[in-house]
């Protein structure tokens, strides 16, 4: 990292500079400090973190872009994913993520379904010409996410519906969360029509109303994409708690998605579980 401050050994030194480097970025900037835990970072380790957003500022301020290709100086080494034979692809993709990583760039997938052969063939063929911000400090990473350029609507839809649905409203937790759901005509086994106050309110009375929700098991079976609708099913098996008396509960549950093409995204509009009142 370019940088215009000496190299400090002793703490108190070392403190005063952090003092100078907050009172500059306050007073230039309008940046504010507050404290992580109870315990202040080590000096040392506050100078590095300080000078690191000092540097980042100074090339944000006039940064340009270029292609990962040209960031990661233009490798001539990695063959296309025409000329490697199959066994050769999961060494292959450590060598070039790896490499990756090394100048700053990953790649990540959400999909286990995603294969080291497909994840070589994207980067070679794919992210290599994606631009990113020709900025380059120590320890920086800039994150792609595979699934976000091809996504996997029977994949996602299910992981939604399984974890960020089932899971949620089977859970003690308070429903806040909604991104997942649509804002009004919800429906919620026999509640149809509901806005998502109403929505909010039916789950957490369920939630209350029980002293502890203890899940056993939930599955999914299958997910269906028909056009701008998509349904998941399954089945879930929990223990629910009431002034100490143990009253299990299970059976099907299904959640079904409507697609908001203006966004190419899918919202939950209706869940039903068997087994449950609300």
């Amino acid at each position: 990292m370019n940088s215009n401050f000496l190299p400090l050994h002793n703490d108190d030194d070392l403190q005063s500079e952090n003092n100078f480097l907050k009172m500059k970025m306050m007073l230039e900037q309008g940046a504010q400090f507050g404290t992580i835990g109870n315990r202040p970072l080590p000096p040392a380790i506050e100078n590095e973190f300080l000078k690191s957003i000092i540097e980042f500022e100074k090339q944000a301020a006039n940064k340009t872009y270029v292609s990962v290709f040209d960031k990661i100086h233009r490798p001539s080494h990695f063959k296309s994913p025409g000329e490697l034979e199959e066994v050769a692809m999961p060494a292959a993709w450590f060598e070039l993520s790896d490499y990756l990583l090394s100048h700053g760039i990953s790649l990540e997938v959400c999909n286990p379904n995603i294969t080291e052969k497909e994840l070589y063939r994207f980067t070679i063929e794919e992210l290599f010409e994606e631009e990113v911000e020709n900025i380059s400090i120590p320890g920086m990473t800039q994150c792609f996410i595979y699934d976000l350029f091809h996504p996997d609507a029977i994949f996602e839809n299910t992981r939604i519906a399984k974890e960020e649905c089932m899971e949620y409203i089977l859970s003690k937790t308070p429903m806040q969360w909604t991104c997942n759901f649509k804002n009004e005509n919800l429906h919620l086994n026999n509640n149809i029509g509901l806005s998502m106050a109403e929505f909010i309110r039916i789950i957490n009375r369920f939630k209350e109303a029980h002293d502890f929700l203890d899940m056993v098991e939930i599955k999914e079976t299958v997910c269906v994409i028909n056009e701008n609708e998509s349904w998941v099913t399954g089945n879930y098996t929990m223990q629910a708690t009431v002034k100490k008396e143990v009253f299990p509960l299970s059976g099907n549950w299904k959640v079904d998605f409507e697609k908001e093409e203006y966004l190419d995204y899918w919202y939950i509009k209706n869940v039903c579980i068997e087994g449950i009142r609300f």
